[in-house]
């Protein structure tokens, strides 16, 4: 068996899990989460703790049972605490700007680029050249994240463009005469 599959998943105080035959909803503070039920996985819900098990004795049944209990345990977090990405701007007058659920970016092109976010994504710029995508769904926070990265990547000779935090970016050498 999987052995992250093992692990049972303990709920916090104020998330309700209700696991149906095709689904699991979680409920918490920050919102609600769906995910369909693969039939490969039996979904126990015991005195405040999940358990996942293999429906039968195959491979991709025990592969399964420690993916869904992933994916759950990522929507336990969310749903109580939250997820967040943090992206800066690196250039000469690179600008970001929230405004209620767009985001406008001004980023050398000769336009400004605005993006729209989907429901339950809040977005904040605490300074110009900050970014703070937040949300319960990790799957969408870190997708929204890569969008908006993708708009002007990092490039490889001067460093310029939108990057992920954490993110270290190598400069390749010039070329020479």
């Amino acid at each position: 068996m999987s052995r992250v599959g093992k692990m049972p998943i303990a709920l916090p105080q104020g998330v309700d899990v209700s696991v149906t035959a095709d689904q699991i909803s979680v409920k918490g503070s920050m919102g609600t989460l769906v995910q369909p039920v693969n039939a490969l996985v039996t979904i126990k819900n015991e005195a405040g703790k999940l358990n996942f098990a293999p429906a039968n004795d195959s491979v991709e049944a025990d592969a399964m049972s420690g993916t869904m209990r992933a994916i759950v345990a990522n929507m336990v977090n969310g749903v109580s605490k939250g997820f967040e990405k943090k992206l800066n701007l690196v250039g000469v007058g690179f600008r970001a700007a929230a405004a209620g659920s767009k985001l406008n970016l001004q980023v050398g092109f000769s336009h400004p680029v605005s993006k729209d976010m989907p429901t339950g994504i809040k977005v904040a710029c605490p300074t110009q050249t900050e970014i703070v995508i937040s949300g319960a769904d990790r799957q969408v926070v870190g997708q929204i994240a890569a969008e908006v990265r993708a708009i002007r990547p990092p490039e490889p000779y001067k460093g310029k463009g939108i990057r992920y935090a954490d993110e270290k970016v190598s400069l390749k050498e010039t070329k020479k005469k």
